[in-house]
Formats: structure tokens, C-alpha cells, sequence
């Protein structure tokens, strides 16, 4: 899929790496919150300041982090406001179609890249073709 096959519906940089973010990937868990999130949570948090925060995931979207992209399989009923007024998402590699949680984002089971300052978090949707024809 090219950019022009999709659009960015969430995007947004990393500001700060817990010290225990890498321990979660090791069990296929990746947790983001908005930089501004109380400090608890800063340690086993990937921290992130959105710049494009116009939905939540969807499946058959697309989680891009830095290069690696994986596809959303599945998603739970709260991820889009936890999203959008936290910036709160649990990534998790789990393979699920199904989200157990009601804040799962599920996408293929293997490896979650681990973060670092600077790159880029993104969520980019297919385009619907008929909507173009509309317009």
C-alpha cells in the first residue's frame, strides 16, 4: 500500500521511553500514553506527543512504528477515546481477532520494535475508493 492508498489518521512522536517499556515487549506489549501522563506511568510507558489526532484505530488499519508497520486485527470498544483524550493504546502482538480487553489494539503475534526519542508513532487507513469517486 502506498501513501496515496492511505491517510494518516493518528500520528504522533515519541518524547520518552520508560525504563521498563522493554521487559513489556519481551511479553508482546507495547503501552503509549500522552507525555503530559502522570509520572506512575511514565516508567513502563512509551511517552508521545500527537501532532494528527483524528480517530482511533480501526482494523485492517495500519500501526506503523518508526519502520516497522504491523495491521490492527482487532480493537477494543474504549481505544478510540482512550486514544484521542489520553493518548493512551495498549499495542498487543497477540494475533487476536478478537480484542480481549476493552482497551486492545490487537495486531500480529511476533516482535514489537522497541521505540526510541524522536521516532515516529503513526496509524494510517486504507482509502475507500468509492468515497473518492464521490467527490
Amino acid at each position: 500500500m502506498t501513501a496515496a492508498d492511505s491517510t494518516v489518521v493518528y500520528e504522533s512522536a515519541v518524547t520518552q521511553v520508560g525504563g521498563q517499556v522493554e521487559a513489556f515487549l519481551g511479553h508482546g506489549l507495547l503501552i503509549f500514553f500522552a507525555a503530559n501522563a502522570p509520572e506512575e506511568l511514565h516508567d513502563i510507558s512509551v511517552l508521545h506527543q500527537a501532532s494528527i489526532a483524528e480517530d482511533g484505530p480501526q482494523p485492517g488499519d495500519t500501526v506503523h512504528l518508526g519502520d516497522t508497520s504491523m495491521e490492527v486485527l482487532a480493537v477494543g470498544h474504549v481505544v478510540r477515546d482512550n486514544l484521542i483524550n489520553l493518548g493512551h493504546l495498549d499495542l498487543k502482538a497477540d494475533g487476536r481477532t478478537e480484542a480481549k480487553l476493552p482497551g486492545d489494539v490487537c495486531v500480529r503475534k511476533g516482535d514489537i520494535p522497541l521505540l526510541a526519542v524522536g521516532e515516529t508513532f503513526r496509524i494510517t487507513r486504507p482509502v475507500d475508493p468509492t468515497k473518492e469517486q464521490d467527490q
